[in-house]
């Protein structure tokens, strides 16, 4: 039941508002998202070179070679440890709910879209 009740805040408040967060950051400031985006990419890369402590993850975008499902030569969004300028693939979860896995294959069928559709503007 509580896991019920986890499962709808996540598909019914917290995905929507990260889904539109862009948006809000634009309401808010009266201006472009780009410097909450700067500031996101000083903060990954932070992780990456100084790294991160060993008991805390992050999401990199790598290239996948089979891991969590995910198509071999996609680049995606992975969990990792970063330490002195390197990273791991971190070994989250063996196996996800029916609502993680849908999540997962969903961002898939876009980033497999998106490949898609920028090979087709670079063929001559």
């Amino acid at each position: 039941m509580v896991f019920f009740r986890c499962e709808r805040y996540w598909q019914n408040e917290f995905i929507p508002k990260v889904q539109q967060r862009g948006a809000h950051i634009i309401t808010m400031r009266g201006s472009s998202s780009a410097a909450s985006a700067a500031n996101a990419a000083l903060a990954h890369t932070r992780d990456w070179v100084l790294g991160a402590p060993q008991s805390d993850w992050t999401s990199m975008a790598v290239l996948s070679h089979g891991e969590y499902g995910v198509p071999r030569g996609l680049i995606s969004s992975f969990p990792v440890w970063c330490q002195h300028g390197t990273w791991q693939m971190a070994n989250y979860p063996s196996s996800f709910t029916s609502f993680q896995q849908y999540y997962i294959e969903q961002s898939i069928k876009e980033l497999e879209s998106e490949r898609d559709m920028v090979s087709e503007m670079l063929k001559f």
